[in-house]
């Protein structure tokens, strides 16, 4: 019937969060970071490898990330309304950061890799998932490679972060994602799913971006900043969207090749590197100039994706208004400024 899920497709998904389960138990027992972020990630990405066919959840994992964005969203307060001048100097960074990703990594894809002129420019782009491949898309760019070099990009930067911040900047990763459920009045609750749904929903209405979590967390914060929201969402939802997220991330690995894995996988590693060595340029820059602690600098300029990024601030127990501000900020300058450039550059040239 239209509209419905086909068995086959259902099969998959039933598949990959049953891989995804035996994943936080296996990194639960042996005592591992992260077990409900890491664990599904892992798992999956094992499977997929192995020739696992995998799907992500669709709609229900949609969800999942409205969860972080009414986290985000119930973490601006007054207080924090009182605080973004001293944010603005960090922020002003960004599109310089994102100009010298940009600067660094077209000729990376483009002159040492090999792809086409589309391809290598949204590969460089440190953009959201999605927007990169549409953008992509309607340029002509190999929209398989692209997809595999921007989820390498977003799975080794949720695997190293969190080392980075327990081994080099000695920051626990023990935080309580949230309050136990019987800890939030009931009427925080029903106000979290009314921001999550009319958040999600109205922002795919009006074309905005990243609507699922920037839409909740709109709603959320005009919820806390008239002081109707005082809590995050329970501990129990963040660990889902953990669950879901990982598992997402691992999925999208399913049917790749060697060929695949040798030129595009490789590709997307070998561009983190150089990501990694620009953010921790900028992070160290924030740190030492004073504008934010190390952890929050660290986390503000890695280039994961919103909701992953997100997750890995409530769990290190940093400062999350402040790390989001920076993370949407440069998701606006890549979509608002990666169509504009592309306009000017002449793929036919670079052939």
């Amino acid at each position: 019937m239209p509209g419905h899920k086909s068995p086959t497709r259902l099969r998959k998904q039933l598949i990959t969060l049953i891989i995804a389960a035996v994943g936080v138990v296996l990194f639960w027992l042996a005592d591992m970071p992260l077990p409900f972020l890491l664990g599904p990630l892992f798992a999956c990405l094992a499977a997929a490898m192995v020739g696992a066919t995998l799907a992500d959840s669709g709609q229900v994992g949609v969800m999942m990330r409205t969860v972080l964005g009414v986290a985000v969203g119930s973490s601006i307060t007054p207080d924090l309304l009182t605080r973004l001048p001293g944010m603005a100097y960090s922020v002003a960074l960004v599109p310089l950061f994102v100009l010298i990703i940009g600067l660094i990594g077209y000729p990376f894809f483009r002159r040492v890799c090999g792809f086409d002129g589309p391809t290598s420019y949204y590969a460089a782009m440190p953009g959201g998932f999605q927007d990169m491949v549409i953008f992509g898309q309607e340029a002509g760019a190999d929209i398989r490679a692209l997809s595999l070099i921007h989820a390498t990009r977003v799975l080794l930067i949720v695997t190293l972060v969190p080392f980075l911040m327990t081994s080099i900047y000695g920051q626990p990763l023990t935080n309580a994602p949230g309050a136990a459920l019987a800890d939030i009045p009931a009427r925080e609750l029903l106000l979290m799913m009314v921001a999550a749904l009319v958040g999600w929903k109205g922002g795919e209405r009006i074309g905005l971006f990243g609507a699922s979590i920037i839409g909740p967390l709109v709603v959320a914060a005009i919820f806390s900043l008239l002081g109707l929201i005082e809590h995050r969402p329970p501990a129990l939802a963040i660990l889902a969207a953990q669950f879901f997220i990982g598992a997402a991330i691992g999925a999208k690995y399913t049917g790749v090749s060697w060929r695949e894995l040798r030129v595009d996988v490789l590709a997307g590693a070998a561009f983190c590197v150089l990501l990694g060595i620009v953010a921790t340029i900028f992070a160290e820059a924030v740190a030492l100039a004073g504008f934010a602690p190390a952890v929050e600098a660290l986390l503000s300029f890695a280039p994961g994706g919103q909701a992953e990024m997100a997750m890995l601030t409530i769990i290190a127990g940093a400062d999350l208004a402040f790390v989001v501000t920076h993370h949407i900020a440069r998701i606006v300058v890549v979509i608002a400024g990666a169509p504009i450039v592309a306009h000017f550059l002449k793929w036919k040239d670079c052939e």
